[in-house]
């Protein structure tokens, strides 16, 4: 049960870290400085969570990389669902908490929800979640993979600083979910077009996870 709260407690750090910093710096996909500023949020919350409950549960705080690793041989059918389950609760916490926050000062509103941003399509949307998650969960995969020792230590590392580019890089098209509960848990309290969108940031996402696991499945090294 341990690892299940762990999950839940990492996660939502990153919704409130993350999304509460897009929200406060107001998070715009065509001004450098609060893109800078959001995708360092969101990669440095990671890397926090990832050397607090890394030992305990593994960090995934993201129902992507939760897929990637189940698909990967890493965890148990049981295990992966769990962990699914307690990251979109503790985003949706939160989330909660952040709304709470945010509802009590004037002139701040949203909660960071993500939403295809200006001039880009519903299939633009897909494509770029499904392909930086699979970026991303593959970058997982491999830091914490067994046969890549040498950088083990640094796992949480090079996690945190590939998800400060996936956000860079993916801002301008869907404000960069990567993580079905990070987009669940901000969508709930924002509503409007962030929750009739919220299907685009769950099935890329896990299309992007699939992709990741089988493009490891064939990389892969084999232990010595």
């Amino acid at each position: 049960m341990k690892k299940y709260l762990a999950e839940l407690v990492g996660t939502m750090v990153l919704v409130l870290m993350g999304c509460g910093v897009a929200v406060s710096v107001g998070c715009d996909a065509l001004l450098i400085t609060p893109v800078i500023g959001t995708a360092l949020a969101f990669g440095l919350a990671v890397v926090a969570m990832a050397y607090t409950i890394g030992g305990i549960s593994g960090c995934h705080i993201n129902p992507a990389i939760t897929l990637g690793v189940w698909l990967s041989g890493r965890m148990n059918l049981k295990d992966a669902l769990c962990y699914m389950l307690f990251q979109v609760i503790g985003a949706i916490i939160g989330a909660a908490i952040l709304f709470l926050l945010v509802s009590n000062v004037d002139g701040m509103d949203g909660t960071g929800a993500n939403g295809l941003q200006q001039g880009v399509s519903v299939l633009g949307g897909v494509l770029a979640e499904i392909v930086f998650t699979c970026v991303f969960v593959l970058v997982v995969l491999g830091a914490t993979a067994k046969t890549n020792g040498a950088t083990n230590n640094f796992a949480g590392l090079a996690i945190g600083l590939s998800l400060v580019l996936v956000h860079l890089a993916c801002i301008r098209y869907t404000g960069t979910s990567v993580n079905p509960a990070r987009s669940i848990g901000p969508a709930l309290f924002q509503g409007g077009e962030a929750l009739t969108q919220l299907w685009i940031f769950i099935v890329g996402p896990f299309v992007g996870a699939i992709l990741a696991a089988i493009i490891w499945k064939v990389i892969e090294p084999k232990e010595a």
